[in-house]
């Protein structure tokens, strides 16, 4: 069975399909409750920001993400429906002095990670999506979410798991969230686009940049980037930083689907909160760190 392309830290030159296990995003509509007021904004020092953003960390809070909004000079953390009010103000006593740089917001649902997938891909216990596909020398791969690759499993084209895409062959989760598949069946095919959409490159992204995302629950969907190295902790231990946050909708299923602006390879999809119904908000890995943690180029 052929799979489908989708466009989850840089060298690059080949396209990538999209991964997801099945975790599930609940919907996504955040409604902000500013901690620090308007007068105090472009106040905070990069080192105050820098010690709020690691009292957060510290607090180990389930169910936040946080980064520096740019354009306020404020960290903002956002809550989904899981986090009391306890927590909240255990994460303002852990900022202690650099509390007033908090800007919290509550975001309806559940931050969690998307296994299942963009051009769906099998291991032995999920379903994922396929990023973008990439080379190393004569090797083919395809790069995908950390989280769904986590343990290394073989990965297969169909939910019977009889036709055998390849193995495992790095992974990287939590701290990052992407890993790499290698291509051992030579009947499967290896098609270098998303969509119909022909990647040739890969490249950080930007705040306002137009992107899309493709995954094997929803298809495709667009939106823009809303912030940059984000930090998200989904429970349990798992909390991954440097993470793009954007508007762009995605469901359980679409992890490790790419996000791609144009011809460019952004990122692959990680997790967040909403639906593809009332909207919501997606975090993804940069690929270019990706890329270049492995060697590889997009093909």
């Amino acid at each position: 069975m052929r799979i489908k392309r989708t466009t989850p830290r840089s060298g690059i030159a080949r396209h990538t399909r999209l991964i997801a296990i099945t975790t599930g995003l609940v919907a996504a509509a955040a409604l902000a409750v500013p901690t620090a007021s308007a007068d105090t904004a472009g106040t905070f020092s990069v080192n105050q920001l820098t010690a709020a953003s690691d009292a957060v960390l510290g607090a180990d809070v389930a169910g936040t993400a946080w980064y520096v909004d740019k354009t306020t000079n404020a960290l903002v953390v956002e809550a989904d429906t899981t986090v009391s009010a306890a927590e909240i103000a255990e994460i303002k006593r852990e900022a202690g002095a650099n509390a007033g740089a908090l800007e919290i917001k509550r975001t309806p649902g559940k931050l969690s990670k998307l296994l299942s997938g963009g051009d769906a891909i099998y291991s032995p216990t999920g379903r994922c999506s396929a990023g973008f596909n990439v080379r190393s020398g004569t090797t083919d791969y395809f790069l995908t979410a950390g989280h769904c690759t986590e343990g290394n499993p073989n990965w297969y084209t169909n939910s019977a798991r009889t036709t055998l895409i390849g193995p495992t062959a790095g992974s990287s989760f939590p701290g990052n969230d992407y890993g790499i598949v290698r291509y051992s069946n030579a009947s499967v095919p290896r098609p270098g686009t998303v969509g119909s959409i022909n990647i040739t490159s890969a490249a950080n992204a930007t705040v306002g940049l137009s992107v899309t995302r493709r995954g094997s629950t929803t298809g495709t969907h667009s939106g823009t980037v809303q912030g940059l190295n984000a930090t998200v902790n989904y429970g349990g231990g798992d909390v991954v930083s440097g993470l793009i946050r954007t508007n762009v909708c995605a469901e359980p299923g679409d992890s490790g689907g790419p996000l791609y602006s144009g011809s460019r390879a952004i990122g692959l999809t990680s997790g967040g909160s909403g639906n593809c119904s009332s909207g919501g908000t997606t975090y993804f890995q940069p690929v270019v760190e990706a890329l270049n943690a492995y060697g590889v180029s997009i093909t």
